[in-house]
């Protein structure tokens, strides 16, 4: 499974900003897709997640309300939207996808192929 993510750039604060992670090669009948962050200097974080099947969501508390994951089925990708960004949001993005799974997990090493980080600037 190969994993790319697009969309980064450098935005000012209160500015949007979409990122996109296309898959391609094997698929699988259930799966979750996620977004993670890195910030210099920190751990990779859990941004948000969507389950292929049925389109359940799950989003970090820091960014509910101003990010939105969506998934196109038929394209095999996964969007994140994200409004009124703030200096802290400042990472390179990852997407992930952790095959087989049902349930919606937040932990990295829960997720099984990663694609390479976009990288997002938010100034003040």
């Amino acid at each position: 499974v190969q994993l790319q993510a697009s969309g980064g750039g450098l935005v000012q604060a209160g500015g949007s900003l979409r990122l996109s992670c296309e898959a391609s090669g094997r698929t699988f009948s259930n799966y979750i897709m996620g977004w993670f962050r890195q910030a210099p200097g920190k751990e990779r974080e859990f941004v948000a997640a969507i389950s292929w099947s049925d389109g359940r969501t799950d989003y970090a508390d820091s960014v509910k309300g101003r990010f939105t994951i969506s998934r196109d089925n038929a394209k095999k990708m996964v969007d994140l939207q994200m409004n009124s960004l703030k200096p802290e949001d400042t990472a390179v993005y990852y997407c992930a996808i952790d095959v087989g799974a049902i349930r919606i997990m937040r932990r990295s090493y829960a997720y099984d192929y990663w694609g390479q980080g976009t990288l997002v600037t938010v100034s003040s």
